[in-house]
């Protein structure tokens, strides 16, 4: 599959690297923070990240996630503060992370800083059923612990 890319600032490519897979089994690449200058996120806090580019999927059978680095988010707590950002096939704008910093202490990102992972997946649009019964299962209508703990 060919993932389009738009540069939407002149640093990428040149200050700030494109999303590029880490290693040859790297499931997601890494994008990096597009900014003129250090943002702090203060502990409890949120900011938003541009990326400094933007996504052309293929079609509608594809969609971008956008998921936590986990050094960031283990050793610091930072993560994307919608769990994981979903990008559709059909938007064209820029990436943005929104960062939480649910640590105890704030983080300073820096220009080129690897915030976030970018996994490119399949999708399947469902059909819609309304329906007045479905099928048994063992499991039922058994919730929150309820296969044990």
């Amino acid at each position: 599959m060919d993932l389009k890319i738009k540069a939407v600032s002149p640093k990428i490519g040149n200050e700030i690297p494109l999303p590029y897979y880490a290693t040859p089994g790297s499931a997601a690449m890494d994008l990096h923070a597009c900014i003129d200058g250090p943002v702090v996120i203060p502990a409890g806090g949120r900011r938003t990240i541009p990326t400094g580019i933007a996504i052309a999927l293929p079609d509608a059978g594809h969609v971008a996630l956008v998921y936590a680095r986990s050094g960031l988010a283990i050793k610091h707590g930072v993560a994307p503060a919608n769990c994981v950002g979903v990008i559709d096939s059909d938007y064209r704008g820029e990436i943005l992370v929104g960062l939480q910093n649910s640590g105890e202490s704030d983080l300073t990102v820096q220009p080129g800083d690897r915030i976030a992972q970018l996994m490119i997946a399949p999708v399947i649009q469902a059909q819609i059923q309304l329906v007045d019964e479905l099928d048994d299962t063992a499991r039922g209508a058994g919730g929150f612990g309820s296969t044990g703990t």
